[in-house]
């Protein structure tokens, strides 16, 4: 999952939303520098990584998409199951997906002073471009992958993904629905 699902997995805690995405800017161990709450998102956000990356039905279709998509393909899979949750979200929430990135948007006001500058300049950006709104869309989908692809140190596919998934997208789809079973059991708190 990318941005949207390791939000959805942070059981509505604010606090621990913002430090699951602050996953993504610690490495190793440097995670231990910050307060026990940091800690926790960290781990929580390794945690979805490493529950998606050995789900058996994402590990087969990953398979799949290994062919038109080298080196990308778990990538793609992250970025398009941030869609498909999006796309669905009225299953899986009882807020409207606006709403709760209202809510999460908001919130992040107020809690930037724990975070390094690098981090508190991405929550910044996205916050103010309020790219997450617009994942349900396929336009959302395609700049997902623009986005990723820029990023990247190496020559990949990834910006070519809408299309090249396209003969799989009821294979990804079937994959979604049974990781969001296991990872709800796994991560949603009642």
């Amino acid at each position: 999952m990318n941005f949207l699902g390791h939000l959805y997995f942070s059981n509505n805690n604010l606090d621990l939303m913002v430090a699951n995405l602050f996953g993504d800017f610690c490495k190793g161990k440097s995670y231990l520098n910050y307060p026990t709450d940091v800690q926790k998102g960290v781990l929580l956000h390794r945690a979805i990584d490493s529950f998606i990356d050995n789900h058996p039905a994402v590990r087969e279709v990953r398979k799949k998409l290994y062919a038109p998509l080298p080196k990308v393909s778990g990538i793609v899979i992250d970025l398009y199951f941030d869609h498909l949750l999006a796309k669905n979200w009225q299953m899986f929430h009882h807020h409207t997906l606006t709403d709760f990135l209202v809510l999460f948007y908001n919130h992040t006001l107020n809690t930037e002073l724990t975070y390094p500058s690098d981090f508190r300049r991405f929550i910044k950006k996205l916050r103010e471009s309020k790219w997450m709104n617009y994942y349900a869309s396929e336009f959302g989908f395609q700049k997902s992958c623009e986005g990723v692809s820029r990023r990247l140190s190496f020559d990949s596919e990834l910006i070519n993904a809408p299309s090249l998934i396209a003969p799989y997208k009821n294979d990804l789809f079937d994959a979604f629905k049974s990781y969001m079973k296991d990872a709800q059991i796994q991560f949603i708190t009642s």
